[in-house]
This record gives structure tokens, C-alpha cells and sequence, in this order.
């Protein structure tokens, strides 16, 4: 058993465990945070399938700023389980009957799954270098297009959020 073997079972329990945290978890804080947690293990798959760039990307966008996020809105609102008003039984099995087509799409999903043969040349596609030689190479402008239409987004939104001065002006001429 190589130590690849045993990190894939290592963040898979970690990501399983965490998953269950966060439906299980009766507080909202600590289903945020095993939430983050998930991510974080799921960052780790993605390392140990050599895709470096959705690792980072996992990390900064999900657990660092959607959670953030999440996790002040749960705070800001004060969301307790004693003033939650209690579901009806017609939700209660509607949630049953989606949870169960859900688990049986999944296992329908594994059932029809085969195994993908991994050969040498791709071994290497999900590394950053080879996504910058690509995007500036290939797709350099649509990416500099899109990066000017990100910037006159920034503009807009600055004009947008700036204060007008409706002060009358007390200079005397």
C-alpha cells in the first residue's frame, strides 16, 4: 500500500466524516465549519490527482470566501433551533422521497461507471504551468477581454457606490 493509497483514505474518511457533520450538526456555526472542513479534504483529492490550479481554487473561493460568507449571514441572522418553527410532516416526507430519488440516482450513476485507464501524457494536465501555457497562448484574448470587462465592472461599481455631494456650497464669491 503506497502512501498515496493511504492519504486517498485518509481525506476520503475525513471527507465523509465531515459531510455527515454537517447534516448531522444541530448548530448552524458548526455545520459551516465541517463544511469548511469538507473542502478543505476535498482540496486534497484534487492534489493527489495533480490538479494543483482547483485545489487552490477550491480553497480560496469555497471554504475561503463563500464560507466566510455563509458563516456571517448564520451569525448575523442568530439562527437558533429552539425559535425555528417545526416542519410539517408533508415536508418532512417530501424531503425523504427527494433524498431517496437522489440516493438512487447516485447509485444508478456508480453502477453504470467504468474505470478510466490513465496514460502517461495526460498525467500532467491539471498543472498550473500547463493551464498558463494554454490560456496565453491559445485563449489570450478572450482572457484579455474578459479581464477589461472585469475592470470596467470595478469602475461601475465604484461610480455606482460613490456619494454624489448634494451640499450646497457655502463659498462666498
Amino acid at each position: 500500500m503506497s502512501i498515496y493509497d493511504i492519504l486517498f483514505w485518509v481525506l476520503s474518511v475525513m471527507s465523509v466524516g465531515c459531510a455527515l457533520g454537517v447534516i448531522l450538526s444541530r448548530n448552524p456555526v458548526n455545520s459551516v465549519m465541517f463544511l469548511i472542513l469538507t473542502f478543505f479534504s476535498i482540496s486534497g483529492h484534487y492534489i493527489l490527482m495533480n490538479a494543483q490550479f482547483l485545489a487552490i481554487v477550491n480553497i480560496i473561493v469555497y471554504a475561503g470566501a463563500i464560507m466566510v460568507l455563509f458563516l456571517f449571514v448564520i451569525m448575523l441572522m442568530n439562527l437558533n433551533a429552539d425559535v425555528e418553527p417545526q416542519k410539517g410532516q408533508l415536508v418532512q416526507f417530501a424531503g425523504v422521497i427527494s433524498g431517496g430519488v437522489l440516493f438512487l440516482v447516485l447509485l444508478a450513476g456508480i453502477k453504470t461507471a467504468s474505470p478510466v485507464a490513465i496514460d502517461k501524457a495526460s498525467i500532467d494536465i491539471g498543472l498550473i504551468s500547463n493551464l498558463g501555457k494554454v490560456l496565453f497562448k491559445d485563449y489570450v484574448l478572450p482572457f484579455e477581454i474578459s479581464s477589461v470587462l472585469f475592470l470596467s465592472a470595478m469602475i461601475g461599481a465604484v461610480v455606482i457606490g460613490k456619494k454624489e455631494d448634494t451640499a450646497p456650497n457655502t463659498e462666498e464669491q
